[in-house]
């Protein structure tokens, strides 16, 4: 319902040039960003359709339940049993979802000038692809499913534990062994570019001890710069293409922004705000656990906890669903203390908006999202919002 009130407002209002983007964008290219936001938007609609209903038949169609039996007739041990449950599972998923990434990257991404990646590359990324998430299944799945066993009254606790221990070993290991599996990182060759951002950084306390450039442009020609690395050293990495889009004032302006969210303590409060609504739902899940009302429920012949384990993650993103607007509305008033941050640090708010306004013009962004839309949806304030609002700070 939201998505097609969202693309009846972008048709009435989409086609008006805000006075921030004169001159960086006509009418024609606000009609071909009218046509790709509602490709996008119908395709997703129907992308999100088809999955809901493999879902619910696999949930109330008795698949699980046969599945489940099938799994549990090998009478393999606990953990063996659980490990290969969820990886064919994960399997099928994946299967169930390629033909949609495919027309996604080579029909309309195609279509509308973004994708770069050639099938060879996008095989090849598949296949690493897997590799790494079945190696993270196993690694999950054995040692939560050896902590279930283990403290049979306990074991939600040792699982959150886990959970949190994992989640910042791959954050900090991730920038280090798999992002360079898909992409190349080279040292940016601009000096001046690269003592600026050092300069910048320095006045903050950041210590950055590289920045990078890396080829996305052989994939998409969308653009991005992150931080990576945890504590006070970070590394800056820069999208190619965010390089050849952006001048120098531009980039510093938007690494700006990025520490902002360093410096505000961004990632940490969403951390913990994650872990907390993790620690309570692992409980929750626990005592629904104990006793046999899912399966009776679902009618599961077989009562196995890998099972149980399906049910409560489908209950879960239900119960969740009504509770993402609050997660965007956080995390929209954390993008604007960066913007804030970003203004102040570089004092002057024309570099972050120009940042912006070609960012959104080179990604065909929407202009006029609708703001109930917005409000449930978008993590970021809508573009125009945000410039405006930027532009009262200085």
């Amino acid at each position: 319902m939201l998505r097609y009130l969202n693309l009846g407002y972008m048709r009435k209002h989409g086609l008006t040039v805000p006075p921030e983007f004169r001159g960086e964008i006509d009418e024609n290219l606000l009609r071909k960003t009218q046509d790709y936001v509602a490709e996008k938007t119908r395709f997703g609609f129907i992308s999100s359709l088809s999955g809901n209903i493999i879902v619910l038949m696999f949930i109330f169609g008795g698949l699980l339940n046969l599945y489940n039996s099938w799994i549990a007739s090998f009478e393999w041990p606990f953990i063996v049993s659980g490990v290969v449950f969820f990886l064919i599972l994960s399997y099928a998923g994946t299967i169930l979802s390629t033909p949609f990434d495919l027309y996604s990257t080579f029909k309309i991404e195609n279509k509308y000038g973004f994708n770069t990646v050639t099938p060879k590359l996008w095989l090849s990324d598949f296949i690493k692809s897997m590799i790494i998430s079945t190696v993270i299944i196993v690694i999950i799945a054995s040692v939560g499913l050896w902590l279930v066993q283990a403290s049979p009254q306990y074991w939600w606790i040792w699982v959150w534990g886990f959970f949190l221990i994992f989640s910042l070993f791959m954050m900090y290991i991730a920038p280090y062994v798999i992002e360079p599996l898909f992409n190349k990182f080279t040292p940016i060759k601009e000096e001046i570019l690269e003592d600026r951002i050092k300069s910048m950084m320095q006045r903050i306390k950041i210590k950055v001890s590289r920045v990078f450039k890396i080829d996305a442009s052989k994939r998409s020609r969308h653009t991005n710069a992150y931080f990576s690395g945890i504590g006070r050293v970070k590394r800056i990495i820069l999208y190619d293409t965010l390089l050849d889009m952006m001048d120098h004032d531009e980039i510093l302006a938007v690494l700006a922004h990025e520490a902002g969210h360093w410096k505000k303590r961004h990632v940490i409060k969403q951390i913990i705000l994650t872990e907390l609504l993790s620690f309570i739902g692992l409980y929750m899940a626990f005592r629904v656990m104990q006793t046999d009302f899912l399966t009776d429920l679902f009618r599961i012949g077989q009562e196995t906890f890998f099972a149980k384990v399906v049910l409560i993650a489908f209950i879960g993103s239900i119960v969740l669903f009504p509770i993402a607007p609050l997660g965007n509305f956080i995390s929209r008033r954390f993008e604007r203390e960066a913007d804030k941050f970003a203004c102040r640090l570089t004092e002057n708010s024309e570099h972050m908006s120009r940042a912006l306004v070609k960012l959104s013009r080179d990604n065909l962004s929407n202009l006029y999202p609708h703001p109930l839309y917005a409000a449930f949806h978008y993590s970021h304030p809508p573009v125009v919002q945000r410039i405006r609002e930027m532009k009262k700070q200085l």
